[in-house]
């Protein structure tokens, strides 16, 4: 370090910032906050991103170690290799799952039914992965065989970014569906922060799933997928309108996101709202905005949408 920089860093460290009143006032608002949307100033912990990340990551790697192991991994260490990292990742994530419960529960500390379905629910999601791996498989053949730019499967696997929005998504799922959906809607935002591609974890989807290119996919939390739909990148899957009750809060849970039926592609820009039906092996063309159902079958073009408009009067 330099003179001048010796000297520009004493001076920066000895100004003072004159923070205490700051640090008081953020207090005095965080533990009003606290109080009105908890009922106590000592919150338990939630689960944590970082940490998320890292159990995301050691579960992809034991469903595919070749891959998304250690490079210098041999084959007879493969399942020593997978045995160790499934151990780690599920012990991670059962930490998690008891911060979630213990939130969840507002008590001050967490219970013994809630650590005991902590256990419950890592078990069986545990008992699941053999399953989401078969249903990735599906989705990485799919995406190699439905892009013609794609020289492999292993290629798909390690570049894709929507076989990773899926493989996030896919354990995810299982979370939301064992009933932990904060722990699964921060995995699917991880991979939304990563890809661009947004699936809610609450979504259904089918097997041979591929979503080509990526970036600004939204799939929204009631949608239904069927099989061996293909999406490309900017689709929507989105609600057309937000419900409220009586005292003008939004109603929530209630399905309100499209049914996208067996062999549909959807393409570039599409946007899709509402919960009505595309019927299966039907096409939606790039950049159509969409509200009301399509028969199996149906070709939807941006030129049919904007003559239906404009010479149709739909919509007007």
């Amino acid at each position: 370090m330099t003179n001048v920089n010796r000297i520009s860093d004493l001076q920066i460290r000895s100004t003072f910032l004159e923070v205490d009143h700051i640090v008081e006032e953020l207090r005095d608002l965080r533990i009003a906050s606290l109080e009105n949307r908890q009922g106590h100033t000592r919150p338990p912990k939630l689960p944590l991103r970082k940490i998320l990340v890292s159990v995301a990551e050691g579960l992809s790697a034991a469903m595919f170690p070749n891959r998304l192991g250690p490079a210098d991994l041999a084959d007879e260490g493969i399942d020593h290799y997978v045995g160790h990292t499934l151990n780690s990742a599920l012990r991670t994530l059962l930490v998690q799952i008891q911060h979630e419960l213990h939130f969840s529960s507002g008590l001050e500390n967490l219970g013994d039914a809630d650590r005991e379905r902590a256990v419950e629910i890592t078990q069986a999601f545990a008992k699941r992965l053999p399953a989401i791996r078969s249903l990735l498989e599906s989705d990485i053949v799919a995406a190699y065989e439905g892009d013609p730019a794609a020289h492999s499967v292993d290629e798909v696997l390690v570049c894709y970014p929507g076989i990773m929005a899926i493989t996030y998504y896919r354990l995810a799922h299982e979370l939301h569906r064992l009933g932990v959906p904060l722990i699964a809607r921060m995995i699917s935002e991880i991979a939304h922060s990563m890809t661009g591609v947004e699936i809610h974890p609450g979504a259904q989807i089918g097997g041979s799933f591929f979503i080509d290119h990526g970036t600004g996919v939204v799939i929204g939390e009631t949608a239904i997928i069927g099989r061996n739909v293909r999406l490309y990148q900017a689709v929507t899957l989105g609600a057309k309108r937000f419900p409220v009750d009586e005292h003008g809060a939004l109603v929530k849970g209630i399905p309100r996101h499209p049914i996208v039926e067996d062999d549909v592609v959807i393409y570039a820009g599409a946007t899709i709202l509402g919960r009505i039906i595309i019927g299966r092996g039907s096409i939606i063309g790039g950049n159509v905005w969409l509200t009301r159902s399509v028969p199996a079958g149906s070709h939807v073009t941006q030129a049919q949408m904007r003559h239906e408009i404009f010479e149709g009067g739909s919509g007007i």
